[in-house]
């Protein structure tokens, strides 16, 4: 049986946990060339074993290629499209990680040439930290992996990518584009952008060190996804940004509240606020158990 090819582009935490993944899911099966700007990363990515080949150009790491994997930042994505087009051998298909599925698919599905397809993705698995150096094999492991048939342009390409998930270990489902979004903006997006302005948030304190100093589990818990790469949350925000400040507002509105209440002394009213994100939050742990 002839090897399929893969290519992926970006060696970090998800282009890198991805070829983990496939690695020592079926060795033999997979031939990837890896493609990053950094030389560094696929060095490492060829010792730990997330690819046979390594190249710093797009143009030739994608010529042999069945899949084209894109994992950069978001606004990354399209511009490597267009320098791999006129590349990319007859059937290829191009799929992508980016968080933002809308802004992603108007924009390659207006260029795709005749004969080349695009399968929208987006693995609902991170953390924190990025780079190769964070790759694991497992990331992929009882995670959601989206699939967007609305906006990939053939149902053979999206079968073909779903079966190569298959054997990361991940959850497959698929989404309408707009509901993709939306879900990614209320449980990722803007989360990220509140973990991150309640780090900012001692900006505005006088005590600034001393409370850093005193900052234990709770305030390291609540903000550990501030720590994530800034180049993709960027792009994030700027991609899929109405649903973004939809959710944003949403939470303005929830914190105007808390305030109002706070100045009233509605204990009731804090009371109640606090209990219903309790009992949301526990139901949320025990569907993960």
């Amino acid at each position: 049986m002839s090897k399929i090819h893969i290519c992926i582009i970006g060696m970090g935490l998800i282009g890198g946990s991805l070829g983990l993944a496939l690695k020592e899911a079926s060795y033999d099966q997979f031939n990837i060339t890896a493609v990053d700007n950094n030389p560094q990363s696929l060095k490492i990515a060829v010792e730990r074993g997330a690819a046979d080949q390594i190249c710093t150009e797009p143009s030739q790491g994608v010529r042999k290629a069945d899949i084209v994997f894109i994992c950069t930042p978001v606004l990354q994505i399209v511009p490597i499209v267009e320098q791999i087009l006129p590349f990319l051998k007859k059937e290829t298909i191009i799929t992508d990680v980016g968080s933002t599925k809308e802004y992603l698919a108007e924009k390659i599905n207006a260029i795709l040439p005749a004969g080349i397809s695009y399968v929208g993705g987006h693995p609902m698995a991170g953390r924190e930290q990025s780079g190769i150096e964070a790759a694991d094999k497992t990331l992929f492991r009882n995670k959601w992996y989206i699939f967007i048939p609305e906006v990939s342009t053939s149902l053979q390409a999206l079968k073909a990518v779903t079966h190569i998930i298959e054997y990361t270990g991940a959850n497959i489902t698929t989404m309408k584009v707009k509901e993709h979004d939306r879900c990614a903006a209320v449980i990722s997006h803007v989360p990220h952008v509140a973990a991150a302005s309640m780090v900012n948030l001692l900006d505005f304190s006088h005590d600034a060190d001393e409370s850093l100093k005193l900052a234990g589990g709770g305030f390291r818990d609540t903000t550990r996804i501030a720590s994530s790469n800034a180049d993709m949350w960027a792009d994030i925000c700027l991609t899929n940004g109405a649903a973004i400040t939809d959710g944003l507002e949403d939470l303005r509105s929830l914190l105007a509240q808390v305030i109002l209440d706070i100045e009233r002394g509605n204990r009731q009213a804090i009371h109640d606020f606090f209990s219903v994100a309790k009992k949301r939050r526990d139901a949320l742990l025990n569907m993960s158990l």
